[in-house]
């Protein structure tokens, strides 16, 4: 139990091993070497200046040991008395499940491989079956095919008969000279698959990262559509109206209701761990609301418990 009196699971953690498998996409690619430096000082600096206004630490230098990481990692679910936390990418599928293994019922995996890579439905099997896995992570601006791709509907088919969760990142990627124009940037691309395989649990996160009316329409629309909190939300200062924490608690409530939407922090590197701030900020604004205390139990860990399969 968290010191703020919830059974908490954090769905959205990455492990901070090196990322293998689908990659991340970037502007900079592509880009001759001069724009790639500009552009990457230009994240460089952003992304310091967003750690100072939150008072987080610069992630430790040099190559850390898996296995120390997802020990650290089991480490902070007891400190800060969580119920589970959900990693979506480590490492790869097969090495995500080894790490997390002898934390299992704390601990959950998503795969995470690149679905336009040949095999990617077997892959996912596997990750599920023989790995253990409870879910699928995907980037959307990262995907190389479209979401209605003939390839993918295996993929699709699969995830809806065994109610296995997506979690997928839409909206901007990256920081200062990050992804903003992408075929699958926008939330309502995937509309078509959502709403042809309606008993697959699809996830947004980060409130939909700067494409909120268009998540709130899919989620309107589509009663398998969830949003996930997770992140600072930093997106929200950059739109043309002002758009608070309570702003995107109180919409989502009066548009899906308490049993749609799923607490994540995004949290990943150390010394930072699992960013408590997101956390308590998150549960202020939904108290300051006066969100019931069982819906702000649904919202901070009944619901991942759902979408996961276990006991809140």
């Amino acid at each position: 139990m968290s010191p703020l009196g919830l059974s908490v699971i954090d769905f959205h953690v990455h492990l901070p091993v090196p990322w293998v498998g689908a990659r991340r996409g970037g502007v900079r690619s592509g880009r001759p070497p001069a724009a790639q430096k500009v552009l990457a000082d230009y994240g460089r600096e952003r992304r310091e200046q967003w750690r100072r206004e939150w008072g987080f630490p610069a992630p430790e230098e040099g190559a850390a040991v898996a296995e120390e990481q997802a020990a650290r990692w089991a480490q902070e679910i007891e400190r800060h008395g969580l119920r589970a936390a959900v990693m979506v990418s480590g490492g790869g599928n097969e090495k995500l499940a080894r790490l997390i293994e002898p934390y299992r019922g704390r601990m959950f995996g998503m795969a995470h491989h690149d679905l336009a890579a040949p095999g990617a439905g077997p892959e996912l099997r596997r990750a599920v079956e023989e790995y253990g896995l409870a879910g699928l992570k995907i980037i959307a601006p990262s995907l190389r095919v479209g979401w209605d791709d003939p390839a993918l509907e295996p993929v699709w088919d699969y995830c809806e008969r065994r109610r296995l969760p997506l979690l997928i990142h839409f909206g901007w990627l990256g920081t200062g000279g990050g992804v903003v124009v992408h075929p699958n940037i926008d939330p309502l691309s995937i509309y078509e698959t959502a709403s042809r395989h309606p008993e697959m649990p699809i996830v947004v996160a980060h409130f939909g990262c700067g494409y909120w009316q268009q998540t709130l329409q899919l989620a309107w629309s589509c009663p398998n559509i969830h949003v996930d909190t997770s992140g600072s939300n930093q997106w929200a200062r950059w739109l043309p109206e002002p758009l608070g924490l309570e702003d995107l608690f109180r919409r989502a409530y009066e548009t899906i209701g308490p049993r749609r939407i799923v607490f994540g922090t995004d949290s990943s590197w150390f010394p930072r761990g699992f960013s408590s701030r997101y956390l308590e900020d998150q549960v202020l604004a939904c108290r300051h609301l006066g969100f019931k205390e069982e819906d702000i139990g649904s919202i901070f860990g009944a619901n991942a418990a759902r979408l996961l399969g276990i006991s809140p």
